[in-house]
């Protein structure tokens, strides 16, 4: 079925026996991720979860039947996660809802699929299975999103408390939520005794998360500026800034331009394109910059590289945050490279 928000988090959070299959589509990855772990703790703290990339179904989609039915490791409850989904999948999805015998549930992330494709329409159709669309919130839907998340916590955030956790956070739902949990227990709220959530809260706990240099890094590495990246990289290191939401920043920077791109590519002049934006006016030279430079398939490569990356900083046993500096030096050498 095809679900709403409320359907699927309700759905989530009780772990509804009857849904098998839940398929978390679109360019929203982070926020699909966030609604994956929803599933993960309403199953218990120690409930497993088993890993897997989605195109490696394509050669072996029984494998997500065999986990899906299989005990877990300790005898209890488990749950399958499959990254990176595409029709490659569509198999492994048939394979799971025909299957008679299935314990565990299963999330799909399928960050580049539409909502035509065959997997999204298999699941749409199945009653065992709900699709639900992620796209990066903006404007209102932004507003909401810091509220709702606000709400789960007992917090009420002023309107400038909301502005600024969106910045802070680059519009990352996983992000938001666990600066809110941070935020909820310095101000020991709960949804039995709410709080509001001020400026006064987020300046004492510092929850900034180094807005200024992450900035800066994601304007280097897309204007191409090769000599400036280690400095800018090196900086928001010690802000304090973490790796995951620096990618996932670029990765919604280029998800703009691509947009912006595809109507420049259609005619429009780049200047026009970008004050149709409302962009703030010291930004608009930066941002035609970027508009002009970036071509269409440069930053689908872009986006995969960033994503990849990502990937394998989440994977147990990585080589930790040196995979994103490395990412974002090769985009920026990338973008270097660019006329």
């Amino acid at each position: 079925m095809k679900a709403s928000e409320n359907q699927l988090v309700n759905s989530l959070d009780s772990a509804a026996p009857a849904v098998r299959l839940y398929l978390l589509h679109g360019p929203d990855e982070a926020g699909a991720m966030d609604y994956a772990t929803r599933l993960g703790r309403a199953l218990g703290a120690d409930a497993e979860k088993v890993a897997m990339e989605g195109p490696l179904l394509r050669g072996d989609p029984g494998k997500l039947v065999d986990e899906a039915r299989s005990l877990a490791l300790f005898g209890g409850r488990r749950w399958i996660l499959v990254t990176n989904a595409g029709d490659e999948s569509l198999e492994a999805a048939q394979l799971l809802l025909a299957e008679t015998q299935v314990e565990h549930p299963v999330v799909m992330i399928g960050p580049g699929l539409r909502t035509t494709s065959k997997l999204v329409q298999f699941a749409i159709a199945q009653p065992a299975a709900m699709s639900f669309a992620c796209y990066i919130p903006d404007g209102a839907n932004a507003d909401r999103m810091v509220v709702g998340i606000a709400r789960e916590y007992g917090l009420r955030p002023t309107p400038t408390a909301i502005r600024r956790l969106m910045a802070a956070s680059g519009g990352d739902r996983s992000v938001i939520a666990r600066e809110v949990e941070k935020l909820a227990l310095y101000l020991d709220a709960a949804t039995d005794r709410p709080r509001e959530l001020d400026d006064e809260a987020l300046d004492a706990l510092g929850a900034d998360l180094g807005e200024s240099q992450m900035s800066d890094v994601v304007d280097a590495a897309l204007e191409g500026r090769v000599h400036d990246i280690a400095r800018e990289l090196a900086r928001f290191a010690d802000s304090g800034g973490a790796a995951i939401p620096l990618l996932r920043q670029i990765v919604r920077k280029l998800m703009t331009l691509a947009a912006m791109r595809a109507e420049v590519d259609a005619g429009k002049q780049p200047s026009v394109v970008v004050k149709a934006r409302r962009v703030h006016f010291r930004e608009e030279p930066g941002m035609i910059r970027q508009v002009q430079k970036w071509k269409s398939a440069d930053i689908v490569a872009a986006i995969d590289r960033l994503r990849r990356a990502e990937r394998q900083l989440m994977a147990p046993g990585g080589a930790g945050e040196l995979l994103s500096d490395v990412a974002i030096t090769e985009t920026t050498r990338a973008a270097a490279r660019m006329r």
